[in-house]
């Protein structure tokens, strides 16, 4: 079609196929009538070159068809994962989701809420870098939130699915107490604000009361972050016995750096991580991990999307437990 030429319109459609408008729009949405109509309204649909406008669209229905899916850091693997599947779910003919990373900046990630909120999305998906963060409740007035990981305090979230923390960190904790281990460390994702995140403040509760010595340590997803933190974390006088990372990539860094210290695992060092990778299995010993039952997960968020963009009701938050996989890396500390 040239550039002075007319747009086809549904009308058009409608003409070619002697159905209605509303006809022709319901079937090119896949929404109602017979799959012989339908097939024969995309047929002519092709035939005369028609594209929907979806500037038109989202005026006449109130609704942009997008999603934004807020991540905290894609450099986490298991975000990567979550997002990917996510991306994959939430894609239908009138709906798509925008796969946006905040790169653990918690004020970062406030902004790209904002200008999500400023192009209509239909609905935020996030995993927040700063659940506490104030800002999140003008966010919330403007657009359905649905939070995943951890509970947005201040803001009325449409919905919420939290990770049992309170389970997965202190079963990790106490597999190490119970081991022997009296000095632990934590690795936790590196953000920008003071206030501690819901695992952490778990992780020094927990701790108190079974005895340990525990450290809270920033630390990057990335390899090459995550193995400078550990060789720094290892190569210190009061090196710990055993560390718990509160992501597998963050895991992967201390085996690096332990590898090149001449540290053993799980004879000089124990290691949980906290996710599941499937590379972990590959390590050498297998990472003992906790698993979180991702695609169960993903239904559950992709539902409460929907509901929050047909209905704009509040769903009641759900809590979503993780499983300990022992795999060979925790073991006695040295004596």
């Amino acid at each position: 079609m040239s550039g002075n030429a007319r747009r086809p319109t549904l009308k058009d459609i409608a003409a070619e196929t002697g159905l209605s408008m509303a006809a022709v729009s319901y079937a090119l949405r896949g929404l109602h009538g017979t799959p012989e109509t339908r097939q024969r309204v995309q047929d002519a649909a092709e035939r005369l070159g028609y594209q929907a406008d979806p500037v038109a669209r989202a005026l006449a229905s109130g609704r942009s068809g997008s999603i934004g899916v807020l991540c905290a850091s894609l450099e986490d693997l298991w975000q990567q994962r979550l997002a990917a599947a996510l991306g994959r779910e939430l894609l239908a003919p009138d709906r798509n989701a925008w796969i946006i990373d905040s790169a653990g900046d918690g004020d970062r990630q406030l902004e790209l809420a904002q200008h999500l909120v400023d192009h209509r999305a239909d609905a935020i998906v996030v995993i927040p870098v700063n659940p506490a963060a104030k800002g999140w409740a003008k966010i919330a007035q403007q657009a359905p939130v649905i939070a995943i990981g951890d509970a947005l305090p201040g803001a009325k979230a449409k919905s919420e699915v939290v990770f049992d923390n309170e389970t997965g960190v202190s079963t990790a904790l106490r597999r190490l107490a119970d081991a022997g281990h009296r000095t632990v460390a934590v690795l936790s994702p590196s953000h920008r604000i003071e206030a501690q995140r819901p695992a952490e403040e778990i992780a020094q509760r927990v701790a108190a009361g079974l005895g340990l010595e525990v450290r809270i340590i920033p630390c990057p997803h990335d390899l090459p972050g995550a193995t400078e933190v550990a060789r720094d974390l290892l190569s210190g006088a009061a090196r710990p016995t055993g560390i718990l990372a509160l992501a597998d990539s963050m895991a992967f860094g201390v085996y690096a750096a332990s590898r090149e210290l001449g540290l053993r695992v799980p004879e000089d060092l124990s290691l949980l991580g906290y996710d599941d990778q499937p590379m972990s299995q590959l390590l050498t010993p297998p990472l003992s991990t906790f698993h979180w039952p991702l695609d169960e997960l993903v239904a559950d968020v992709v539902a409460r999307v929907t509901s929050a963009v047909d209905t704009n009701r509040r769903v009641r938050r759900t809590t979503v437990a993780p499983t300990l996989i022992e795999r060979g890396s925790v073991a006695a500390p040295p004596t």
